[in-house]
């Protein structure tokens, strides 16, 4: 159970005695709480509220008595006395407009300084990421939407009860003509503030959804720039818009409904009174209370109204969602989507409890337009957990856009894909794997950040130099100087911000590593290091997109692609089965004796760069590079692009 911290007002009673309540009370039950146990303070803003309703009384009151028994009368000694009793009202209601403010602050400070303890609290015990926000912002936001509320539902109470008031003394048949409108607005505006305020909370969430996606979509559009996942991000981002713009809309058209209630509660009764003027004088109504009417509706019942209707319109519900954020109490409010990992691996299971395949491709094709030809074509492959996969074949073979279709980025064809149990693309899915491409994104920041970036939570210092050893990060992390060393990402090579990669996702929780020739830029000590740490994690399956044979033989099963058809089985099935795989290997081979006629690499070549090509030697058709120890030349397409220069043309 978790203990409940309490503090103590000046005068010894508790802060917020309606904090105490149970977590899933309503709102309006701890804010009832709230306010009696503040009896004290809403009586003397009620003292000053009735002191500024004497101003309001006398605004009409006044000049109805200064026309009809002074100035009608000629009698202007009279009317200026009325004049001066009604800007001695005014001066009176200035002075209580001034106590009320007091009164309200002693109203909203101690919400305000609850709601702190909680943020406070809360970001204390749990490492709330949220918690600076809250603090900062969400309880300015809710202090001061409060005390609005409070400003502008006290003048409306008060000042229609001193301008009702003041029209049944000047004449009770005033009030047949202001009444009826003010009560119908009234009316429709009370039938409007669910619908509208529930409509304003949507806006307000469908708001945040789309600044949270934002947010977490620019800095990393590098990453997806590297992976190809423009259009689905894209498309992500578009249903957000989208979803702004429909409760934009649907707020929009319940806002015409408080004009509406505006217009008749507010400013139907001035067009009434003028219209039945005649009738009125004509039973018995003066003309000083009429003007004086006049004054009432203009002056004090349509500023009063205008500002309940803005005030509960639009600021009650943003009060609501604030204060089911800041007191955890928001269940059922609908909130962005966690864009981060999982806390865990998926329990879905398949049939009888057996665990579910790791991933499975069903009848799968993928196009990358209507007119062009499939890249994957009707692919069937189910991984179990715990397998070690490498893909291999030649450059626009389907590597790449196999591992997207598996990670969400793309969206096939024709065919279902699940990951972990769970289909993709989708939340359950995406928390269960976790994709490194070929560029490696590393942002400027301490190497620990950039190594936690994909878990949920603060990580242990010694969780995340185990997993630097176990990827073999560890000399790089000593030579910048530790975890808390900060990194220049222009400043490290390829290579390097390839392991920081790495080791990034290995400490997430993800099951599934993708891993598309993200180790293309490592020497291959380091590569087959980092391939059995992942291949190693438990409960962990790999997927490496190969471009060394290394890699393919230290895989359980390979997985041939040509763009036509697929091959699949282990290194020996396929040296027997596939050509296309036999051919792959070939291309691949030691540099054979050098011979006396052949010139010597040159001394201190840095780049290791043979001058002339000689028979058999390994390339692409276009370059050759020996970037590895002499005595062993390897192309730098090997398996995507294999072959030797003597077959390529």
């Amino acid at each position: 159970m978790t203990a409940r911290i309490r503090t103590r007002g000046r005068h010894g009673q508790d802060a917020d005695p309606a904090a105490d309540a149970p977590a899933g009370a309503a709102l309006p039950t701890r804010g009832l709480r709230f306010l009696l146990a503040r009896r004290r303070v809403l009586l003397r803003l009620t003292a000053w509220s009735v002191l500024e309703t004497g101003q309001t009384f006398l605004i009409g009151y006044g000049p109805a008595r200064a026309l009809d028994e002074g100035f009608l009368r000629g009698r202007a000694d009279v009317g200026l006395v009325w004049l001066a009793v009604t800007g001695l009202g005014v001066l009176l209601g200035a002075y209580g407009t001034a106590r009320v403010y007091a009164a309200v602050a002693a109203l909203v400070e101690p919400l305000r300084d609850r709601l702190v303890e909680r943020v406070v609290t809360r970001g204390v015990r749990t490492g709330d990421a949220g918690s600076l926000s809250g603090l900062t912002q969400q309880v300015e936001i809710a202090r001061d939407t409060f005390a609005g509320l409070v400003m502008v539902s006290r003048s409306f109470v008060f000042t229609a009860a001193g301008a009702l008031a003041g029209l049944f003394t000047l004449a009770p048949p005033l009030l047949l003509v202001v009444g009826p409108p003010l009560i119908v607005g009234m009316a429709l505006f009370a039938a409007t503030l669910r619908p509208l305020a529930r409509r304003q909370e949507t806006f307000l969430v469908a708001d945040e959804a789309l600044a949270g996606d934002l947010g977490t979509v620019c800095p990393g559009l590098r990453d997806i720039t590297a992976t190809g996942a423009e259009a689905q991000i894209a498309a992500g981002t578009a249903e957000r818009v989208e979803a702004e713009l429909r409760a934009a809309r649907a707020l929009a058209h319940w806002g015409v409904l408080r004009v509406a209630s505006l217009t008749i509660g507010g400013q139907l009764p001035i067009v009434l009174l003028l219209a039945a003027g005649p009738w009125l004088l004509s039973h018995g109504v003066t003309a000083g209370a009429l003007v004086g009417a006049l004054a009432y509706v203009t002056q004090s019942l349509l500023p009063a109204l205008r500002n309940l209707i803005h005030g509960l319109g639009t600021s009650g519900s943003r009060l609501t969602v604030v204060l089911r954020r800041l007191t955890g109490t928001d269940s059922g409010t609908a909130r962005p989507p966690d864009t981060g990992p999982a806390p865990g691996p998926s329990d879905a299971t398949a049939d009888h409890g057996a665990p579910p395949p790791a991933f499975s491709l069903a009848s799968v094709t993928f196009a990358y337009g209507p007119a062009s030809a499939p890249v994957v074509r009707d692919l069937d492959l189910t991984l179990p957990p715990g397998a070690h996969l490498a893909v291999v074949g030649p450059s626009g073979a389907g590597k790449s856009t196999l591992t997207a279709l598996v990670a969400g980025l793309l969206a096939p064809s024709h065919g279902t894909i699940r990951v972990g149990g769970h289909p993709v693309p989708g939340p359950e899915a995406a928390a269960a794997r976790v994709l490194i491409p070929q560029e490696a994104y590393v942002f400027s920041g301490t190497l620990a950040e950039n190594l936690a970036y994909l878990r949920p939570g603060p990580v242990p210092g010694e969780e995340l130099l185990a997993a630097a050893e176990a990827v073999g990060l560890a000399p790089l992390a000593e030579r910048l100087g530790g975890l808390d060393a900060r990194i220049d990402p222009a400043a490290l090579s390829a290579g390097e911000r390839q392991l920081i990669a790495l080791t990034r996702a290995y400490l997430s929780h993800a099951p599934l590593a993708l891993l598309d020739e993200a180790t293309c830029h490592l020497d291959p000590g380091t590569e087959e290091r980092a391939e059995r740490a992942f291949a190693a994690r438990p409960g962990g399956t790999l997927v490496v997109v190969a471009h060394r044979i290394s890699s393919a033989r230290r895989a359980g099963r390979v997985l041939v692609m040509d763009g036509r058809s697929t091959a699949y089985g282990s290194h020996e099935e396929l040296m027997r089965s596939s050509g296309l795989y036999r051919d792959l290997v070939g291309s691949w081979t030691p540099a054979p004796a050098r011979r006396e006629s052949e010139p010597a690499l040159a001394l201190g070549d840095a780049y290791r760069v043979d001058a002339v090509a000689g028979p058999g030697l390994a390339g692409d058709g276009r370059h050759v590079v020996a970037h590895r120890p002499v005595g062993e030349v390897q192309a730098p397409g090997d398996l995507r692009d294999g072959g030797s220069l003597g077959r390529e043309g």
